[in-house]
């Protein structure tokens, strides 16, 4: 059988259209569920929609819509987005999902029940925005810490979560878990800044709105959003109080939620004590992501520079945007994004570096062998430097993946196709042509043709539709991981197809006056 691999984003909230900068993430998970594939793991991979909350509720109100048609097409455009991009997630859930809403209103009853779950009234300042309440010391400049935005004083009857009951179990796990919260970075500041202060315990419920889940024995309340959010993780693969399924005793517990840095708060302290208020296993790791700026700046509508992923592909194509947030967003930093920033990368490593590589090898085996892959006979010192050098390639891409470094493991295919045209250089194949050395050039034909085949299978999980391109101009059918563990797999003696451009330079002067139009 195979090993599972769960991995889930954040469920995106149904305020709007979501930017490039929200997009990153489903990118960014889809990349990792495809080389866990690609490694042969039984992958589940969830994402979905966050569709309650009083912020929902005032956005239906002005748009003159019931908050459920609200829901349905912003979710449904979120959805089309994450298509657009071509991520391959198994399941998109949803929080008006019948389904969850039942198992939340269970998981409520039962941490109810336990005692973990109290009857209080809050006091507090409140973010509508954020749907987050804050005390006078976190507020940064008077103003919410997350966005920036007003907050008022709210008061109202609600439940609470004993969170404060759970504090020193969690201190202890984290500290005895260093995997669990990366980068550590994160981990630090959850320590330091938020649990080991204190933790107080935790609003769960609302009766300011109704665009939410009833508590089941107090109706006049709703299921306050991180409580219903948080276990999509569960409810969609089968949790339920009284009969855990098959699938979810499989898939669970998650090796992977991914998630911006802005609510790990969220899911390495509300989430881990919730489960343990339910007694289930966390997951094994959440990985806060950095952000993805514009001009260096945080990416949102209100500040007026939201560039939005389905027109940058309508630009460039899906899978240069693909590559542009997965290459420029290091391991722990935030990336940024520019329109001049992105023309500059497509030309350098997609136009150049990439297509002018492919371009070229597959013309001259037409050129010099009628387009027939040629059979390597006369090796020379340099054709093992040059193997040395893939192989050393496929190591490092593997294992920058396994520590989800996924900018580094781009960056090692891409020195692949660097180390493949600096031995177009070395060898000069028109030079060997023109001095009739047929089997040395037989070689390094076949050697370049094969060095292209091994980067575009480990391409595949950052730049889907771009390897699939490779593999039918090479006219070849060795695709998995297993056919480059070892170098020579490309079939002599078969015919490529005709080389057509992977991506045509950008004329940036051209474009960017263009796009001011």
């Amino acid at each position: 059988m195979k090993e599972k691999y769960y991995i889930s984003t954040a469920i995106a909230y149904t305020s709007g259209k979501p930017h490039i900068g929200n997009t990153y993430e489903i990118i960014l998970a889809d990349a990792i569920a495809r080389f866990k594939r690609a490694e042969g793991y039984d992958v589940y991979f969830q994402t979905g929609t966050d569709e309650h909350g009083e912020k929902i509720e005032l956005k239906a109100k002005e748009a003159s819509v019931t908050p459920q048609e609200y829901v349905d097409n912003v979710s449904h455009v979120i959805q089309g987005i994450w298509d657009k991009m071509n991520t391959s997630y198994d399941r998109f859930v949803r929080t008006t999902d019948k389904k969850h809403e039942e198992q939340v209103q269970k998981i409520f009853k039962k941490m109810y029940d336990k005692g973990d779950i109290y009857k209080g009234e809050y006091k507090g300042l409140y973010c509508t925005p954020c749907e987050s309440f804050w005390t006078e010391s976190q507020l940064v400049d008077g103003k919410c810490p997350d966005c920036g935005r007003e907050v008022k004083e709210a008061t109202e009857e609600a439940y609470f979560f004993k969170l404060s009951k759970y504090q020193d179990k969690l201190v202890d796990y984290i500290e005895t878990h260093p995997e669990f919260i990366q980068p550590e970075s994160r981990k630090n500041e959850m320590l330091n800044n938020f649990i080991k202060p204190g933790l107080q315990d935790l609003c769960v419920s609302r009766t300011s709105f109704d665009w939410g889940i009833p508590v089941p024995f107090d109706p006049k309340h709703v299921v306050y959003v991180w409580l219903d959010a948080l276990t999509n993780y569960i409810t969609n693969i089968g949790y339920d109080v009284d009969h855990p399924t098959d699938e979810f005793k499989k898939y669970w517990p998650a090796d992977l939620h991914l998630i911006g840095k802005d609510i790990i708060r969220f899911h390495t302290i509300y989430w881990p004590c919730f489960l343990w208020s339910l007694d289930i296993e966390l997951p094994k790791q959440v990985f806060g992501h950095p952000w993805l700026l514009t001009n260096n700046d945080k990416i949102g509508k209100s500040r007026g520079n939201a560039i939005y992923a389905d027109d940058l592909a309508e630009l460039f194509g899906v899978d240069a945007v693909r590559y542009y947030v997965l290459h420029e967003i290091p391991f722990a930093n935030d990336g940024n994004l520019t329109y001049e920033l992105m023309i500059e990368r497509y030309n350098s490593d997609l136009a150049n570096i990439l297509g002018n590589l492919v371009n070229r090898t597959i013309s001259m085996d037409k050129k010099y062998f009628d387009g027939i892959v040629p059979t390597a006979t006369l090796e020379e010192p340099l054709d093992k430097e040059f193997k040395n050098t893939i192989n050393e390639c496929i190591k490092n891409t593997k294992n920058s993946m396994e520590n989800l470094r996924v900018a580094d493991a781009i960056d090692a295919v891409f020195e692949i196709f660097r180390r493949s045209n600096k031995y177009i250089d070395e060898t000069t194949p028109w030079t060997l042509a023109k001095e009739d050395n047929k089997e040395r050039l037989q070689t390094v034909i076949y050697n370049l043709l094969e060095s292209i085949r091994i980067g575009a299978v480990l391409l595949h999980s950052f730049l889907p539709e771009t390897s699939e391109k490779i593999y039918h101009q090479l006219n070849t059918d060795k695709v998995s991981f297993e056919s480059i563990q070892e170098f020579g797999q490309l079939e002599s003696g078969k015919a490529v197809n005709e080389p057509e451009p992977l991506f045509a330079r950008i004329d940036k002067e051209k474009f960017l006056e263009e796009l001011q139009k």
